[in-house]
């Protein structure tokens, strides 16, 4: 469930109606409800009511927006964290550094140091070269990082081949048959705490039988952990819940999740981390557009051009991924057209064929589920600048993100002096 809705034919975000949004910061913009993120936070939470010990840790690159994350601090969340600058942003949004978990594959000397100064709660190993890198940083210090050790379990998530994470082909953790070599040499370190493993098998997750065999090869490897001799408290489960895209499309719930995960962790008698991102902000967000021109095509549909382009809503361009496109004032007609952008390039094309509302030139649309993996992947390409974010708020609205515009970022830039 989200929070933008009609109203006597008009799309409202929450008590705001859209076309004042438009009309006030212009478009494309990104529009978030506080609401809908609450909500779904909420329901997470409660999917895992029987896990009795616990940290969310929100994915930030699903949408590090400031105000975004700050509501997420205050329903009780702390921050997956993939880069040095991710990990800034929590912090300024308020997360405590205890509940800060930094992932990904390729953190930096100085990254590591980062974490290290802000002692943020967990880090997850990826290699077998990152601990002792990090051991090393510790030690230095006289101190030692609490870790997870990421394993690949090399199971397949059934989603697309690029937000797959899990699979031996995948750059992603140290496979499952060298983890309890790996696990015994890094734990050995004296400037880690290894005090646990963690997996994450990639988003967009339709079905949770993907998630459960992880689990289980995760759980039959902190049985043979133990059974070696090492203390096993803590296992980072990730995140990966799929969220509709189409309207009518169905996902497992948190609750459906949260019934496995109490399931199949009943006896490990560790404390759990996830990650949720998607499921949290993808439906929290609309990108609002207005079409610049309806363009007649050869025998073809037409091409109902919009403001908003590939550069602003990456998705459809990098993974041929589909967001339900409406007008905010639709008028009860219908038509097939491609949807597209300005950009020069066939590749910005949100939709082909695709049955919609009538729209002609003026007119106002959205994208939804954008508030996942939307503004934090735009780009400046064409020199277009960046899109305007806003969060709305019952019946009030703010700015969350300034529009940089191509002047902007062209100031940041240098010809130097022997030119």
């Amino acid at each position: 469930m989200d929070h933008f809705a009609y109203r006597d034919g008009v799309l409202f975000a929450e008590d705001v109606p859209l076309p004042l949004i438009a009309e006030e910061v212009g478009t494309p913009v990104y529009v978030y409800s506080r609401a809908t993120l609450e909500r779904h936070a909420r329901v997470f939470t409660e999917g895992l009511a029987d896990v009795p010990k616990k940290l969310i840790a929100f994915a930030v690159k699903s949408n590090p927006n400031l105000a975004v994350l700050n509501v997420l601090q205050r329903a009780g969340f702390g921050a997956d964290v993939v880069s040095g600058g991710e990990l800034r942003r929590a912090l300024a949004a308020g997360m405590a550094p205890e509940m800060i978990v930094f992932s990904g594959v390729g953190k930096t000397r100085a990254e590591l140091q980062l974490g290290l100064d802000e002692r943020i709660g967990q880090f997850n190993i990826e290699s077998r070269e990152e601990g002792r890198e990090l051991a090393e940083l510790a030690a230095e210090r006289g101190e030692r990082a609490p870790a997870c050790l990421r394993i690949n379990p090399d199971v397949d998530a059934k989603t697309h081949a690029k937000i797959s994470t899990g699979k031996a082909e995948n750059k992603f953790g140290i496979p499952l048959v060298h983890a309890r070599e790996a696990y015994a040499e890094l734990a050995a370190l004296e400037g880690l705490d290894l005090r646990g493993v963690a997996v994450h098998i990639g988003s967009q997750l339709s079905d949770l039988e993907p998630l459960e065999t992880a689990f289980g090869k995760i759980g039959e490897l902190v049985e043979d952990l133990r059974a070696a001799g090492h203390t096993v408290t803590h296992v980072d489960l990730g995140g990966g819940l799929g969220v509709p895209y189409k309207a009518g499309e169905t996902m497992p719930s948190p609750a459906e999740y949260g019934e496995m995960v109490a399931r199949v962790t009943r006896d490990w008698g560790v404390h759990l981390t996830f990650e949720p991102g998607r499921v949290i902000a993808g439906n929290a967000g609309v990108l609002l557009t207005r079409v610049v021109r309806v363009k007649r095509g050869g025998n073809g549909p037409p091409f109902v051009i919009v403001d908003a382009a590939m550069n602003d809503l990456a998705r459809p361009a990098l993974y041929g991924a589909w967001h339900d496109f409406d007008a905010v004032e639709p008028t009860g007609e219908r038509m097939t057209a491609n949807i597209v952008g300005p950009i020069c390039e066939t590749g910005d094309t949100f939709a082909r064929d695709r049955e919609c509302d009538a729209l002609q030139s003026g007119d106002l649309a959205v994208f939804r589920t954008a508030g996942a993996y939307g503004a934090t992947m735009a780009s400046s390409y064409n020199s277009r600048g960046f899109v305007a974010e806003v969060l709305v708020d019952g019946d009030r609205y703010a700015v969350v993100a300034d529009r940089i515009d191509a002047g902007a970022i062209m100031d940041a830039e240098r010809v130097p002096d022997w030119l």
